[in-house]
């Protein structure tokens, strides 16, 4: 799978030298090229922002590096554009990026991205949530992060993922490792019964549980 990332910041990106998406790299499932949008730029400022027509604070991205960066990349997969009006991005997100052989992040940075850049360059438009970031910089991150993980071979033990929260449903059950008792607060007597069934039961139940709280909390209700 190849990653392309444009943005202002290439130094934002090291992170992918740790952790699973380094270790994807070495594995030979995953390659990363990062792109700064200012060698895309013309002036000798390197400029790739300008004031809002119609007047209003801060700066706008100019839509032509993003253009032109990514007519060099020759990219035939999405183009996703990382925006606080895109779409929330989900684990079904990562689940269908991880099954396309090349992706290209668009960071924005400053107010705003030129309109067009959104309606006439990116495939679609993603958000982690209902906030604004100081740049599309984070959000990328986590979302190659959550792809990436799901690659085969990127997890040493790669059934883990399976298990993880909103895989094919809502939130897992909560965890506990060793040891069984720590400052009076202890293990659930399930988790040590050895009864598999009745664990996997457990789980089950008590994720279900978390998902509704969760929904409920979210909606507002019982506040």
């Amino acid at each position: 799978m190849k990653i392309n990332v444009v943005t202002i910041f290439p130094e934002f990106f090291g992170a992918l030298a740790l952790s699973i998406p380094a270790r994807a790299v070495a594995a030979g499932i995953v390659t990363y090229r990062i792109v700064d949008l200012r060698d895309h730029t013309h002036d000798r400022h390197r400029t790739v922002d300008d004031a809002p027509y119609g007047g209003g604070a801060g700066m706008v991205m100019k839509p032509e590096p993003f253009f032109e960066a990514v007519d060099a990349l020759r990219s035939t997969g999405p183009v996703v554009l990382m925006s606080a009006r895109g779409r929330r991005f989900s684990q079904a997100d990562a689940v269908r990026f991880a099954a396309e052989p090349e992706i290209t992040f668009l960071c924005g940075h400053y107010k705003d991205v030129d309109q067009r850049v959104a309606d006439h360059l990116a495939t679609e438009e993603l958000s982690l949530g209902d906030f604004v970031l100081t740049g599309g910089e984070p959000a990328a991150l986590a979302v190659i992060d959550a792809t990436v993980r799901l690659l085969p071979g990127a997890m040493s033990d790669h059934d883990s993922a399976y298990s993880d929260s909103f895989w094919q449903r809502g939130l897992s059950a909560p965890s506990y490792t060793r040891p069984p008792e720590y400052r009076g607060h202890g293990v659930p007597d399930i988790l040590l019964s050895g009864d598999h069934k009745k664990i996997a039961d457990w789980r089950t139940s008590e994720g279900e549980r978390l998902t509704r709280e969760r929904r409920a909390r979210d909606s507002g209700e019982g506040q």
